[in-house]
């Protein structure tokens, strides 16, 4: 079973424009809702790959409810989120059918206790008990200490679970400190963590912090990964052009994918780019075509310096 946590859960609201136009009143010409959260988005992919993965995390109020109530129509997702007493957030997008840019709009979050905290790291360590790999994705909600994923990272490092941290500032500073098997941060993450501007330097350095392994997101240049065993960058077959949002959420899947698969890194990361490509060129955000997923696949270019990294 994958596990992937998502402490900030979300429903996820996305409108469509004809035009978005600053001080202006717009008609909507579509609504989509979906379960959202980084961990919840990923587990979605997993799900449509064939994996059995398990979420959990947190939800709560009405919103919270239609969170859960949408989950039950994945197949091959169990639900184990905690409840609180806050209310889930909402993310609202707001795409311009004209340009085809999206405006993103991020609630914080519900404020999480003490007590809720943590009964969710009883429950964490349960669940850890049968888990193949744990994803711990997105932002902290108000209430929970910023060092959280590092004592999440630890915790599954003593059940001898592999650890994917995909998070940002200081949680993933925190975070790679407790030595987690893969990062997966974007170029401006990238930059944040180790104030270096360019790709190969920063991967590198973010090593040194403690990641084994760090697989970047450089936007149309694609995938690169440092890794123990080498070296590799993954690159899209196309310039792509579409909604961006959901991308980096397909690509940890397929990282997730590949290793509990056990494939080769040049596999996860063909894998991964062209899950990523096919979610940027899908008209729903945040969803990809199977047909597009397996053309992309085919034409995904990987080039590698395997060395002793």
């Amino acid at each position: 079973m994958i596990l992937t946590v998502t402490l900030n859960t979300a429903l996820d609201i996305t409108y469509r424009v004809r035009a978005l136009r600053p001080h202006a009143s717009h008609r909507v010409s579509e609504v989509t809702e979906r379960p959202g959260g980084k961990g919840l988005n990923v587990a979605r992919v997993l799900a449509a790959l064939g994996h059995e993965v398990t979420v959990t995390g947190f939800t709560g109020g009405a919103t919270g409810r239609v969170v859960q109530e949408r989950l039950t129509g994945v197949p091959g997702v169990v639900d184990a989120l905690l409840p609180v007493s806050g209310a889930t957030r909402r993310t609202i997008a707001v795409v311009d059918e004209r340009t085809g840019d999206t405006t993103q709009l991020n609630e914080p979050g519900p404020t999480v206790t003490p007590d809720e905290w943590s009964a969710f790291q009883e429950a964490y360590d349960d669940l850890l008990a049968s888990a193949s790999v744990v994803a711990l994705c997105g932002s902290l909600p108000p209430g929970v200490p910023v060092g959280a994923y590092a004592g999440l990272i630890r915790s599954a490092k003593a059940a001898e679970v592999p650890v994917l941290l995909d998070t940002s500032g200081e949680a993933l500073r925190r975070g790679v400190a407790a030595r987690p098997d893969i990062i997966k941060p974007n170029a401006d993450e990238l930059a944040e963590l180790t104030g270096s501007h360019e790709p190969l330097r920063a991967t590198q350095d973010a090593r040194r912090r403690g990641a084994r392994t760090v697989v970047a997101s450089l936007g149309e240049a694609g995938l690169l990964a440092v890794t123990p065993e080498g070296r590799w960058q993954a690159t899209p077959p196309t310039r792509l052009h579409g909604n961006p949002t959901g991308a980096g959420d397909a690509a940890v899947a397929g990282l997730l994918s590949g290793l509990v698969e056990k494939l080769p890194w040049p596999d996860r990361l063909t894998r991964a780019t062209a899950l990523s490509a096919a979610t940027v060129v899908s008209p729903t955000a945040g969803e990809f075509d199977r047909a597009t997923y397996e053309e992309f696949l085919n034409r995904v270019a990987v080039t590698a310096e395997v060395t002793a990294a």
